[in-house]
């Protein structure tokens, strides 16, 4: 007996980049309206990271293509890139149902100095605040309100649904409440920024979840919105390069693609503050910094600082050749 064979849908490779910048204390994230040309049930008139198609043809490499696009969409320099994660789960770019192309996206870590990046930026990008799309992982100032009065009143309904069964990585979905969002007093780990978008995905707490056709939380419709939402799974891929550049930064110098040639040890502090979302104890800190040996004196003072004349440093790139890991291994804690 001949069964019907279905028409297999064809795969496209896509190339999406979280693009990083810091000003002062507010670390930013670049966008691009209307990037990749996602259809508008899948969020086409919302911000979307720089992303397009992989060209066989015009494109030698994954990141020459990924340069190429970012140019054109943006006109922002990337200097630091590094491959994040591959990301193809049916759903991402089409409906149910739909026989459109599916779109495998590569998503790419950047990162960049604002002064080198501000003057060249095109018409329709732009930096934004990366909180407005992750305001729960803003620790500076705390426990940010809304976990207590937005998140965790729907995720004690997900968990009441079938809180005990085991789920993933074998954890129960009240594990995985306790674990992820510090409820009952336990730390809050800045790292995990993927597995707390996830499980909002999953309790039907943020937009995209219900775009892609899940089931909302109940009270969906008139609880304020959990961060701006983003095209196609763009913010999925972002909380994975916030998760990553977090880590990093605790075992290679990554931090100081960011930063000035010369700033002072508050300045620095500032930075990891705003990549990390924790506030850091300011002695405890330079005590780490300076002992570390990634930094040295160059001799000047900073006159900006509104105070006390301030000394400046640089990174010192022989660290690299020295040790393995020369990251800032600091307290995030304090």
């Amino acid at each position: 007996m001949n069964v019907p064979s279905t028409p297999s849908i064809p795969v496209e490779i896509g190339l999406t980049a979280a693009i990083v910048a810091v000003r002062g204390d507010t670390p930013l994230i670049l966008v691009a309206r209307g990037a990749g040309g996602e259809s508008s049930a899948q969020g086409g008139d919302l911000a979307a990271l720089p992303s397009g198609p992989f060209d066989p043809v015009n494109h030698r490499t994954f990141e020459i293509g990924l340069r190429a696009w970012v140019a054109q969409q943006t006109g922002a320099p990337v200097g630091y890139v590094e491959q994040l994660y591959t990301f193809g789960d049916r759903g991402r770019h089409s409906r149910a149902g739909s026989r459109d192309p599916h779109v495998v996206s590569v998503g790419y870590l950047a990162l960049t100095r604002l002064g080198d990046a501000e003057g060249l930026i095109a018409p329709g990008a732009g930096f934004r605040e990366w909180y407005r799309f992750f305001p729960w992982e803003d620790w500076r100032q705390g426990r940010p309100a809304l976990i207590d009065s937005t998140i965790m009143p729907g995720l004690r309904a997900f968990v009441a649904r079938d809180g005990d069964s085991t789920h993933r990585r074998g954890l129960s979905r009240i594990e995985r409440v306790r674990l992820l969002f510090g409820e009952d007093g336990d730390r809050f780990d800045e790292e995990n920024v993927l597995d707390r978008y996830e499980l909002l995905y999953e309790a039907g707490l943020v937009e995209e979840s219900v775009r892609d056709g899940r089931e909302p939380a109940p009270d969906f419709g008139r609880r304020l919105p959990l961060g701006e939402s983003m095209q196609a799974d763009h913010r999925r891929i972002l909380a994975t390069a916030m998760g990553r550049l977090r880590a990093k930064m605790k075992y290679r110098p990554v931090i100081f693609e960011l930063m000035p040639e010369d700033f002072t040890l508050t300045a620095l502090q500032t930075t990891v503050e705003a990549i990390s979302g924790r506030h850091l104890h300011k002695q405890n800190f330079r005590r780490l910094v300076e002992g570390s040996a990634v930094v040295e004196p160059t001799g000047e003072m900073s006159r900006a600082t509104g105070g006390r004349p301030a000394a400046m440093f640089r990174f010192r790139r022989e660290v690299v050749q020295e040790r393995p890991a020369p990251g800032l291994r600091v307290g995030i804690r304090g």
